[in-house]
């Protein structure tokens, strides 16, 4: 059985400000905006290249509890160039940290930054991406 992570309910205390956030600060496409059943709103953005969406939602009750703003850690986005990227970021006025090397192997260089509500993410530089997208690599392993 396959399994794709798709989108994940993002957290927040108001819907409009983080949409505004992840669009214009982050550069996420928002692919969804609406009112997906009544007295429910749901705002879906994708990060430029991915396969996993957050979604921003208003007045949806979840079944296995419902998370507050600001308590989401740990997501993270990859990049092909930190230094590129930061640039980009701080540009669009995305306050994240610059980049730190952890280590001289790709994949050990990472920025943060943290949404309006709190909600910390990673950036992770991993130029191996550049000539082998995620999709691709992925693809190989499940003919393997």
């Amino acid at each position: 059985m396959d399994m794709t992570l798709e989108v994940i309910l993002l957290p927040v205390s108001d819907v409009d400000r983080a949409k505004e956030f992840y669009r214009d600060k982050v550069g996420f496409h928002v692919d969804l905006d609406g009112e997906v059943m009544e007295g429910v709103r749901i705002v879906q953005l994708t990060p430029p290249g991915s396969g996993c969406s957050i979604a921003l939602v208003d007045g949806l009750q979840v079944p296995t509890g419902t998370p507050q703003p600001g308590t989401y850690h740990g997501m993270q986005l990859c990049v092909t160039d930190a230094k590129a990227a930061y640039e980009e970021l701080t540009a669009r006025g995305l306050d994240v940290t610059e980049p730190q090397r952890f280590a001289p192997q790709d994949g050990a260089t990472f920025m943060y930054f943290k949404d309006p509500d709190g909600n910390g993410w990673a950036i992770q530089e991993y130029r191996r991406r550049e000539t082998e997208p995620l999709h691709q690599v992925l693809a190989k392993l499940a003919t393997q």
